[in-house]
């Protein structure tokens, strides 16, 4: 079906031709024309039928808009369906208008989001359209315009539906192998190593009398009323903690390199977590739509689901500098390494190294620039500051 392109509306003529059909009325009974009175009042009694046809067609008029995927990546196709129906024995006439967005695009040569039909009594018809997301990002689609009228379209009435909200993961890019720093107390956590990590939890059983009351499970203990401990997971695992300080991209007001930042780190959570890590993530920026800046460090599988949604709501503006943010909810197990992403190597990330040291957490700090020059306090950093483009893999094309 083609789109409908916009036309003036008869309303903007109608007055003007019912006055005329008004003279020639009144001429036809002046004069005893029948022919003449009876065209006349023909159409002036279309012209009221189609009035009321027109304020009795939104009655009974249903619309319901879904898409088939609501989280998607930069440039994958999904689909919106938009199923209308009328539930009512009068035909109306029905246009669909979906409000078009710069970040949310018909896929292919589609221009507008625009469709019309006729409905039939309890008729119902479905629209589709296959769209792209050019960004990362919440972007709503929509809302969503009903205009109905009777089959002339003389009298047309509108409804606004509410629009529908797609969530866009970060674009993953290809990177360089790498590796994080490590610091193990025993080697391997879970049950092989004399101190047992309360992050890898396998599983809960009965509980046995000689192991401390810490591992009692009272959420199981209850459900299955009797006492139950934690079954720490004995395969070997790695912990990394993935944070973005946002306050240097946003005093520099530099986007495009925050933007590169949140793929990368998009990128390197999704390969920690095909190798088994447990990975967690911190930020000090606003999140469109709300919700938690800091996840615990989990191995399940929501943990990375939750982490590329936490980028994707990720704004550029702070709202505190990292050290407050992290200090406030930030609960960090042994042998964690961490990865900090910010704008370049200052004395931000100088405090942020601060907090990770007193903590023994080995960090690695991934920039946009680094200062030509350094002050005495800079060289703590040791070699430990890379750019984004010694991580990511060149002439690769991107997924």
């Amino acid at each position: 079906m083609e789109p409908y392109e916009e036309r003036p509306s008869s309303l903007f003529t109608l007055p003007l031709i019912l006055f005329f059909v008004g003279c020639f009325l009144f001429v036809g009974l002046l004069n005893g024309q029948k022919d003449l009175t009876l065209w006349a009042m023909l159409v002036l009694s279309v012209v009221g039928g189609a009035k009321v046809w027109g304020r009795l067609s939104l009655s009974g008029v249903k619309c319901r808009a879904e898409v088939d995927k609501k989280r998607v990546f930069p440039d994958e196709i999904f689909t919106l369906k938009i199923a209308a129906e009328n539930a009512k024995f009068l035909p109306v006439w029905l246009r669909l208008k979906v409000a078009d967005h710069i970040s949310v695009r018909p896929f292919g040569n589609e221009r507008g989001m625009t469709r019309e039909s006729g409905l039939l009594w309890h008729q119902r018809v479905r629209f589709l359209w296959e769209l792209t997301a050019r960004q990362r990002g919440v972007h709503p689609i929509g809302p969503l315009r009903v205009i109905v009228g009777d089959l002339l379209g003389f009298f047309p009435r509108e409804r606004v539906e509410e629009a529908l909200n797609i969530l866009v993961y970060p674009r993953i890019v290809p990177l360089k192998p790498f590796s994080l720093p490590k610091r193990d107390l025993f080697g391997v956590p879970g049950t092989k190593s004399p101190v047992q990590d309360p992050v890898y939890i396998l599983g809960t059983r009965d509980y046995q009398p000689w192991q401390p009351a810490r591992y009692i499970h009272w959420k199981a203990s209850a459900r299955h009323n009797r006492l139950q401990e934690k079954v720490f997971d004995p395969s070997e695992q790695t912990k990394a903690l993935l944070v973005i300080d946002v306050e240097g991209f946003s005093i520099n007001g530099v986007k495009d390199a925050f933007e590169q930042a949140i793929e990368v780190a998009a990128s390197m959570a999704l390969a920690l977590d095909r190798k088994g890590y447990a990975i967690g993530f911190a930020t000090n920026g606003v999140l469109s739509g709300g919700g938690a800046s800091i996840l615990p460090i989990a191995r399940n599988p929501q943990q990375l689901p939750a982490v590329l949604e936490t980028m994707a709501r990720l704004g550029i503006e702070p709202r505190g500098d990292l050290n407050s943010t992290l200090r406030q909810g930030l609960s960090l197990p042994w042998g964690v390494s961490c990865v900090l992403f910010t704008y370049e190597a200052d004395d931000r990330a100088l405090a942020a190294d601060g907090y990770f040291a007193h903590r023994r957490i080995p960090t690695l700090f991934l920039v946009n620039r680094v200062p030509s020059a350094r002050g005495g306090e800079r060289q703590r950093f040791r070699g430990r500051v890379h750019l984004f483009e010694d991580v990511c893999l060149k002439d690769k094309g991107r997924k």
